[in-house]
C-alpha cells in the first residue's frame, strides 16, 4: 500500500533516493520528508553497524520514509538504484569522495540516465581538498573552522558543542537548503547538477557573523573573553539554589537594565556593563544573588518582563514546558516523544508521517509503489539484489 494519503506538507510530490548513511545526511532527509517529499532510503542488506547502537524505533532522523534493502555491489542491486534514480528529483549521496563512483552510481551515471537530477553529496572535508578524503566527525570539522577554539571556557579545553555545527548546522541544514535551491534552478533550466555539502565549509559559513566581529577587532581571538562566549556577565548561564541553572541574555541596555532591577541591583554600585575588564567581578555579583533562588522562584521573579530570560531545562523537561506545549514543538509517534517538523507552514503543514522503519522492511512494497513490477522485483530477490540477508 502506498504512503501517499500519509504524507503532507509544502514537498509533496518531491521524490528522493537517499543512499543510507549516519548523521547530517539522514537528518536533512528527515527534514525533506517531514515537510512531504517522498523519500525511499537505500539500506544495506546486512546490518551496517553505522552509528550507535540502538532499536530502529529510536532512530528518529530515519523517521517519514521508507526503507528498501539492496545490495549495491551486485549489478542487478546497482541498476535497480538507477532505475529508481530515474523518477527522483533527488540522489541524497553520503560516502566519502569516490566511494559511489565505484559502485557506478557516480554523478555523470546518474545525471546520464537522469538529466534533471539534482544529486547532493554530504561529506566532511568537500569534495576536493588535501583532505577530501580522510575521515573525520563533526568536532574535526568544526576545529577546522575557527568554530571550536571558540566554544568554551578561557582557562580550559575547547568544549564540542554536540554535534550541532558540524553534522546538523553546517551538514544537514546546508544540504536541505542546498537541495532545494537546486530544485529551483531546475525549474528554469531544465538541468540538474552536482551539490556539493561539506560539513567543513557550512561551519565556516555559520561563522560568518564572528568573522564580521573579528574582522572588526570587537571580536577576541581567545575563548571566554567576549560578548557570546560564557565571558559577559549578562549573557551566560547561572546556577540556582537548587543545583539547576538558568540562562541570561540581556545584551540591549533596555534588558539590561531591567536586569539589574530584577536581581535587586539597580541602585549598586556596579562596573559599567561594558567595561570587560571588570566583567570577572559583575559576573560574580550577579552569580551571588542568583544562588540565593531557586530556578522556579527566578522564573516567577522574571514572569513577563522582557530581561531576556528562560530556565535552562533538561531533556526530560524540554517537552513539558508551556511555550513548547503550546507551540507543539513535540510530538509522540509510536510512543516515543520528539521534537515535531520545523519550520511551519500556514497553509501546507509539514508532518511526522510515520515512524522509523527497520533496514529494507519495505523493500518490495516501496519498489512496486516507485514502479517496478512484480515480475521484476521477484527476480531482483531471487537474485539476491535486493531484501534483507
Amino acid at each position: 500500500m502506498s504512503d501517499t494519503s500519509a504524507r503532507q506538507g509544502p514537498l509533496v510530490g518531491l521524490k528522493v533516493v537517499e543512499l543510507a548513511g549516519i548523521g547530517p545526511g539522514p537528518f536533512a532527509a528527515m527534514m525533506l520528508a517531514d515537510m512531504g517529499a517522498d523519500i525511499l532510503r537505500i539500506d544495506r542488506q546486512a546490518d551496517p553497524g553505522l552509528g550507535v547502537p540502538r532499536g530502529a524505533e529510536f532512530d528518529l532522523t530515519s523517521r517519514s520514509r521508507r526503507s528498501v534493502a539492496v545490495d549495491l555491489k551486485h549489478p542487478q542491486g546497482v541498476e535497480t538504484v538507477l532505475k529508481l534514480v530515474e523518477q527522483a528529483d533527488v540522489l541524497i549521496e553520503p560516502y566519502r569522495p569516490g566511494v559511489v563512483e565505484k559502485l557506478g552510481l557516480g554523478p555523470d551515471v546518474c545525471l546520464a540516465r537522469n538529466p534533471r537530477l539534482v544529486f547532493a553529496r554530504m561529506t566532511g572535508f568537500g569534495g576536493d581538498g588535501p583532505l577530501a578524503a580522510a575521515a573525520g566527525h563533526d568536532i574535526n570539522y568544526i576545529a577546522l573552522t575557527g568554530a571550536l577554539h571558540a566554544i568554551g571556557p578561557g582557562d580550559g579545553a575547547p568544549l564540542p558543542p554536540l554535534n550541532m555545527i558540524g553534522d546538523f548546522g553546517g551538514g544537514a541544514m546546508y544540504l536541505a537548503f542546498g537541495v532545494m535551491a537546486a530544485i529551483y534552478e531546475v525549474q528554469r533550466s531544465g538541468k540538474g547538477q552536482v551539490v556539493d555539502v561539506g560539513m567543513v565549509d557550512g561551519a565556516a559559513s555559520l561563522m560568518t557573523p564572528i568573522y564580521g566581529l573579528f574582522a572588526s577587532g570587537y571580536w577576541k581571538d581567545a575563548r571566554g573573553s567576549n560578548i557570546l562566549d560564557g565571558a559577559a556577565p549578562f549573557y551566560g548561564a547561572f546556577e540556582t539554589s537548587d543545583g539547576k541553572y538558568v540562562s541570561i541574555g540581556s545584551i540591549e541596555t533596555k534588558f539590561y537594565a531591567l536586569l539589574l532591577d530584577r536581581l535587586g541591583l539597580a541602585d549598586a554600585d556596579l562596573p559599567d556593563q561594558m567595561d570587560r575588564v571588570r566583567w570577572p567581578e559583575l559576573k560574580a555579583r550577579f552569580a551571588a544573588v542568583i544562588r540565593t533562588k531557586t530556578r522556579d522562584e527566578w522564573c516567577a521573579v522574571m514572569d513577563g518582563v522582557d530581561v531576556c530570560f528562560a530556565p535552562v531545562l533538561s531533556l526530560g523537561e524540554a517537552a513539558d514546558h508551556p511555550h513548547n506545549v503550546a507551540r507543539g514543538n513535540f510530538v509522540e509517534v509510536a510512543g516515543i516523544r520528539q521534537p515535531a517538523p520545523a519550520p511551519r507552514f500556514s497553509r501546507t503543514p509539514g508532518k511526522v508521517s510515520a515512524p522509523p522503519v527497520t533496514p529494507g522492511k519495505d523493500t518490495e512494497s516501496a519498489l512496486a509503489d516507485w514502479g517496478m513490477s512484480d515480475g521484476e522485483i521477484a527476480a531482483l530477490k531471487q537474485a539476491g539484489a535486493i531484501g534483507r540477508r
